[in-house]
């Protein structure tokens, strides 16, 4: 019996497609050390990160 997918997974799939392809980061799960949970980044990179995040949600929408 295939279980149903959860759209959570499918979410969360394409957030941390985004955040190592804009934001260069290895996960987006807490690891509780200040060197692996915070990260400095370029302005340009955090736009071209909320462009795609933007463009996803704006697909996302036409699609359903």
């Amino acid at each position: 019996m295939r279980k149903n997918p959860d759209p959570t997974d499918a979410r969360d799939a394409l957030l941390r497609d985004i955040a190592e392809r804009h934001l260069f980061l290895e996960t987006l799960e807490t690891r509780n050390a200040d060197g692996l949970d915070f990260h400095d980044h370029a302005v340009w990179a955090i736009r071209s990160a909320l462009e795609a995040a933007f463009e996803a949600g704006r697909c996302a929408a036409t699609n359903s």
